[in-house]
């Protein structure tokens, strides 16, 4: 990585769009419909105020917890995100490299250009994820590679019935280049991606691929079939979060993909606080992404009931300025970051971190103009 010592995950990914094909570019960063979602994710945050307390000795600070059964340096894991190849020819090795070093978990995806067996292979604690596709024998075959390959979770994701409808995309004729491919799956079950098409082939292909059936029962059939932790991605409601408690699942990721699927869709964090209820005492984590872009994002949602954040573009934004070095660099941008905050708020634990208040600024509502007078 060139030039001054980034300060700021926005400062990497500035760089990062300064470097990427501008079609890449806007696969990575865009959303579907207007983008409400995706502007919204952000908003959320912003407007999202913590209250620290005071008086407490906060000389010794440890971020150290465990995420699914394992231990983690911090709590937050990469989310899963297709093609890394698109962003730097390392890939996914190169950001679960970086994982690695950072102590963090990293979630391979379905879409990965790396197959499964070499991500796992870099040392990295890999959650997998997995798309419900159409072929029942390919998803039971992902799941026992995933296992075979030493994955320490299954994270099911659950809001892609198919491709949302990502405008950008579609302006651009996104096709994936030939040297990306989804490395998981089979010649023929990816090759619609890189053919040209109106609008996105990676959506031709994934309405191809993907089964828009997947039901509760199917949780359920698959919550049989693996003994590893199962994770839901993409739960919204506190209702469906009661009902994967209920169903024996692990964990829930509340996310509304990045703004990236039902444009509209409330922001993550804004439900957090509801789903941690509606878990109860079900022995269900709260995981939570979407708009994540510093430590102090991090307390917030720890604040909010989160165990964990996932944290997805700014890994890639790494990747394409400086490969595994660059995910290095958001990965320990974060770490400074939350450590910093977390003292600054008076706490020396995340699980203090989950003690502290927050408050939400009110919209200002327009003040009328004067009336003249009559």
């Amino acid at each position: 990585m060139t030039g001054p010592q980034p300060l700021t995950l926005h400062e990497i990914e500035q760089r990062a769009a300064a470097l990427l094909p501008p079609a890449v570019h806007d696969f990575i960063a865009g959303g579907s419909g207007a983008e409400a979602s995706l502007a919204a994710n952000r908003a959320a945050l912003d407007e999202l105020f913590l209250v620290p307390r005071v008086l407490r000795d906060v000389s010794v600070r440890s971020t150290a917890c465990e995420l699914l059964g394992t231990p983690a340096a911090a709590p937050y894991a990469v989310a899963p995100v297709a093609y890394h190849r698109l962003a730097h020819p390392d890939g996914e090795l190169a950001a679960a490299r970086a994982a690695a070093k950072a102590g963090v978990p990293f979630t391979a995806a379905t879409l990965s250009s790396y197959p499964i067996e070499e991500i796992t292979a870099t040392g990295a604690t890999t959650w997998f994820q997995l798309y419900w596709l159409r072929d029942r024998g390919q998803r039971l075959d992902l799941v026992r590679r995933a296992e075979a390959a030493g994955c320490t979770a299954l994270v099911l994701t659950v809001d892609v019935p198919w491709m949302g409808r990502r405008l950008r995309d579609i302006r651009n004729g996104f096709a994936l280049p030939p040297e990306v491919t989804a490395a998981n799956l089979t010649e023929a079950a990816h090759s619609a991606a890189h053919t040209a098409v109106p609008g996105s082939a990676v959506a031709v292909h994934t309405a191809l691929s993907f089964a828009p059936t997947l039901t509760w029962a199917d949780v359920e059939e698959l919550r049989g079939l693996t003994d590893l932790p199962l994770v839901l991605k993409g739960v919204l409601d506190p209702e469906d979060a009661a009902r994967a408690a209920r169903s024996g699942v692990d964990a829930v990721v509340v996310s509304n993909h990045g703004g990236r699927q039902l444009d509209g869709a409330v922001p993550a964090v804004q439900l957090l606080g509801e789903v941690r209820a509606a878990v109860g005492d079900h022995d269900c984590r709260v995981l939570v992404d979407g708009g994540i872009r510093s430590g102090l994002d991090v307390l917030r949602c720890l604040a909010l009931g989160a165990d964990a954040a996932l944290v997805g573009r700014p890994v890639l934004w790494g990747l394409a300025t400086a490969g595994e070095a660059g995910v290095s660099a958001v990965l320990n941008l974060l770490a400074a970051e939350l450590d910093d905050a977390l003292g600054l708020a008076g706490c020396a634990s995340v699980a203090e971190a989950r003690t502290l208040r927050t408050v939400v600024r009110p919209h200002r509502t327009p003040t009328p103009p004067a009336r003249e007078p009559s």
